[in-house]
């Protein structure tokens, strides 16, 4: 049985060198990079360096029109020393109506002072009231619907403004206070609607 052949791996690189150093040639150096001319692309990789992005400046919008020229229309601020002034004379003004209320009815306590949720019951009581609640029984309620749109977007108007700004319960109040009047909105002109459409004619009839 014969070997199997053998295989032997040659660097030839080292027969090269061996060779020039016999012939007593020098290897020739590798030849340096060549310069790329400006406007060339190098050839091979590069390296780009991320240039830092310039923050352009945020316009803010424009106010509106009929914003612009209400402010336009509108008398200069008072200053704070006249809105100070003004205060005191008012806190004063309210304290002797308070003492004059209470010396003609000895029993009534003090006014408690007013807060938020004061504001949003006097936007729902006069929205309800402009839907005809309230109304005494046996009498026909008086119904202003246009000024009750106009007191419930002004209730949506407030919970915009003040989102954020308020506290969980203030918020919950609110809310459902919204939720409420635009719910009577609903059925109020849902119900005028109906009653504006005539009815059918009976049937055989044109």
């Amino acid at each position: 049985m014969s070997e199997p052949p053998k295989f032997e791996v040659i660097d030839r690189r080292k027969m090269k060198a061996e060779e020039e150093k016999e012939s007593g040639q020098a290897p020739a150096p590798p030849a340096p990079p060549t310069p790329s001319t400006p406007g060339e692309a190098a050839p091979g990789p590069r390296l780009v360096v991320n240039e830092p992005r310039r923050e352009t400046a945020t316009q803010q919008p424009a106010p509106p029109a009929e914003e612009q020229e209400l402010a336009d229309a509108l008398p200069p601020p008072p200053t704070a020393q006249e809105s100070h002034e003004q205060k005191a004379a008012y806190d004063a003004s309210a304290q002797r109506l308070e003492d004059l209320i209470r010396a003609q009815n000895p029993a009534a306590g003090p006014q408690p002072p007013m807060g938020f949720e004061h504001l949003v019951q006097q936007f729902y009581v006069t929205a309800m009231l402009q839907m005809g609640a309230g109304a005494q029984e046996g009498q026909r309620p008086r119904v202003d619907i246009v000024g009750a749109r106009a007191t419930i977007d002004l209730l949506g108007i407030l919970a915009e403004k003040t989102r954020g700004n308020l506290t969980e319960a203030e918020d919950r109040m609110l809310q459902s206070v919204l939720f409420e009047a635009r719910m009577a909105f609903l059925e109020l002109t849902r119900m005028m609607t109906v009653q504006s459409v005539p009815p059918p004619p009976p049937p055989g009839k044109k």
